[in-house]
């Protein structure tokens, strides 16, 4: 099945970090824009974070600027995610996708070659 893997995630005490990495399965990242998606319990799903196909351009959350960055390796047919400064309120499923332009409205995106998530809980 062609979609989009999320791994990485697991628990971690606010404050503290995790990377997580989207892999394509039958599927070559390198010529997408990748964004990364999470929803939360009870929540509507959610933009974070999103990388152009050239990895020159890069979006985020206003709730997750400063903390959390993009960066792609196409070579390793991989976007990852590292996420800082964790707190309890990133506690959520995260997925990748890939989106269509227009990219300005990425976190409004239908995405596409949806995967597994993977859950990411910020506890102490």
């Amino acid at each position: 099945q062609v979609q989009l893997v999320a791994s990485g995630g697991g628990l971690v005490q606010p404050g503290g970090s995790l990377r997580l990495s989207c892999t394509g399965s039958r599927f070559r990242l390198q010529y997408y824009a990748i964004g990364w998606f999470r929803q939360a319990p009870g929540k509507a799903r959610e933009g974070v974070s999103l990388i152009d196909s050239s990895g020159s351009t890069t979006y985020y959350a206003d709730s997750v600027k400063g903390r959390f960055t993009i960066t792609r390796d196409d070579a390793e047919n991989t976007v990852y995610l590292q996420m800082n400064s964790l707190k309890p309120e990133d506690t959520a499923v995260y997925y990748c996708a890939a989106v269509y332009p227009p990219l300005e409205n990425w976190a409004k995106s239908s995405g596409d070659y949806w995967g597994p998530g993977t859950q990411v809980t910020v506890s102490s």
